[in-house]
């Protein structure tokens, strides 16, 4: 066991912009459930998937949008964006009702998809993905603070492994989907080592985190260049700190 501080990081939306990946996967996912035609590699994302990143969670709620935003005039071409999102999740639970789907299902098709593409066209599959500037080399640098760092996410282990190395990018630590809830596994961590903070870019996330008994002194950053609601940086709760990309390039001993 170490006794060097860990800083852990999210990371889709706070190491990489994988937008054009979530959309060319998730669709690839919803084709092979419903046979549909599957997206050319060349299919833009559109607008209203952009505006939904924020909310969505898991894996298998791009798949769900992917579908839902190939009906015509289905219950989101409806409502719109802002109106869908109001009620997110009962929107999520009716859809995959009314569809006979269940989440792991539609996390396992996303997830085939992906080992597929990762098979038989990886480079393709990694120049879907873009680091955000400047975060590798902080990432890189951190050694000199006297903190490790480590990754986090509801992401599958495997490909996140596979996006890190195919960026040089080399974590002390690496957690997906499969190790647990996000605060379960910085509880896990807290009882190894001293925790330096946690970096994510979902603000819903960082206020469970803090209302997690153990996990109350854990500091927390909002990642300002990630995928953030439109009030996700008004009125944020002790605890949670805004970092944006200028200060997280800074010594750590200068972030808030």
């Amino acid at each position: 066991m170490s006794d060097r501080p860990l800083l852990v990081f999210d990371f889709d939306g706070v190491i990489v912009d994988g937008m054009n990946e979530y959309w060319w996967s998730a669709s690839a996912a919803c084709a092979q459930l419903t046979g549909s035609q599957p997206p050319s590699s060349s299919e833009g994302v559109p607008a209203a998937f952009r505006a939904l990143r924020p909310w969505i969670h898991h894996g298998w709620e791009m798949v769900l949008m992917a579908a839902l935003l190939q009906e015509r005039d289905g219950r989101l071409q409806r409502l719109g964006v802002k109106a869908f999102v109001e009620a997110y999740a009962d929107h999520c639970s009716q859809a995959l009702q009314a569809r006979g789907w269940t989440a792991p299902q539609l996390q396992q098709a996303l997830e085939q998809v992906r080992q597929d593409a990762v098979a038989s066209h990886r480079g393709d599959w990694l120049a879907r993905h873009q680091p955000f500037p400047g975060v590798p080399e902080r990432l890189r640098s951190l050694a000199d603070d006297g903190v490790d760092w480590a990754v986090l996410t509801t992401k599958g282990r495997r490909f996140t492994a596979e996006l890190l190395d195919g960026f040089d990018l080399h974590p002390s630590l690496l957690f997906g989907h499969e190790d647990g809830t996000k605060p379960e596994v910085l509880l896990r961590l807290k009882s190894q080592r001293p925790l330096r903070g946690f970096v994510e870019d979902r603000r819903p996330t960082l206020e469970t985190v803090l209302a997690t008994p153990g996990l109350e002194a854990v500091p927390c950053f909002l990642a300002d260049w990630g995928y953030l609601r439109p009030v996700d940086r008004d009125g944020l709760p002790q605890g949670i700190a805004l970092l944006g990309l200028s200060r997280l390039a800074s010594p750590l001993a200068e972030w808030p």
